[in-house]
């Protein structure tokens, strides 16, 4: 799919907020284990983690179950360290493009997406759910059964008498432990939140962490 320029989503889902208001109180020393689900229901609605490296101002990375609609979906949904926008470190904001490409890499699986600001938060998605941004199935099935996910971004434009950067070339990564802490099994959660439960139990035999 066509990655869209970078746009300003509506309002903050419920889960969004939720989270929000839990990792204002969480320091990075509790993330560093991997991946941790919501606390305290029965049903989680997100999972979040530190990335295992980076060079960009990226604090947490989640998957949240928002509202789609009538329906739900999942978001990559990317908590900043820094009051924004997202950069490479050392970058000046200045120098951020109007259309910004990105994409998820699964095991070497790449999938381009959408990126989207919305308040305190960056979100990702590959495909639409009744007009509303969320990641597709195959993307997620494979965070569900991968090891390792890199988010890329080409954000930055070259600065003036540089030669120009060739069109595959990212200026940001952030890698994931799919594995660490809850690994597979928060995936599992979050889902189900989002679809019903036929959808992703054929898909759960095989996930382990």
């Amino acid at each position: 799919m066509a990655t869209r320029a970078l746009s300003t989503l509506g309002r903050s889902g419920l889960a969004a907020l939720a989270l929000s208001a839990v990792l204002a109180g969480t320091s990075l020393a509790t993330t560093a284990g991997g991946w941790r689900l919501e606390e305290g229901v029965s049903a989680p609605s997100y999972a979040f983690a530190e990335p295992a490296s980076s060079n960009l101002n990226i604090d947490v990375v989640a998957l949240v179950c928002e509202e789609a609609g009538t329906e739900r979906g999942l978001q990559l949904q990317l908590y900043l360290s820094t009051p924004g926008p997202l950069l490479p470190n050392g970058a000046s904001p200045q120098h951020l493009k109007d259309k910004a490409r990105a994409e998820i890499a699964i095991d070497g699986q790449a999938f381009p997406t959408d990126i989207l600001f919305a308040g305190d938060r960056v979100v990702l998605a590959d495909s639409q759910r009744q007009q509303a941004p969320v990641l597709s199935k195959p993307l997620i099935e494979a965070m569900q059964a991968g090891q390792t996910m890199s988010l890329r971004f080409d954000l930055v434009s070259e600065q003036p008498g540089a030669p120009a950067a060739f069109p595959t070339a990212f200026d940001g990564e952030a890698t994931v432990d799919l594995r660490a802490g809850a690994g597979s099994q928060a995936v599992i959660a979050v889902r189900r939140c989002a679809e019903p439960a036929s959808d992703h139990l054929a898909s759960t035999g095989g996930a382990s962490r």
